[in-house]
């Protein structure tokens, strides 16, 4: 879905999720016994799409 996103003409915005916070979600990571996120952080590097850390930025992502 981000590949497909960024593609094309105009301004292109990639994120991806890593959900590193389990106190408000399910923490999971590459090794993680639910989901696992090999291919998205490979790609994000790749890409050069924006990882956004839940614990360390999401207050900057909704300041309170």
């Amino acid at each position: 879905m981000l590949e497909y996103t960024m593609t094309g003409d105009g301004p292109r915005f990639g994120m991806v999720i890593h959900h590193t916070d389990s106190v408000r979600e399910y923490a999971y990571d590459r090794n993680s016994v639910i989901g696992h996120l090999e291919k998205g952080f490979d790609d994000a590097a790749k890409f050069n799409w924006i990882v956004v850390d839940m614990t360390k930025d999401w207050k900057d992502v909704f300041p309170k």
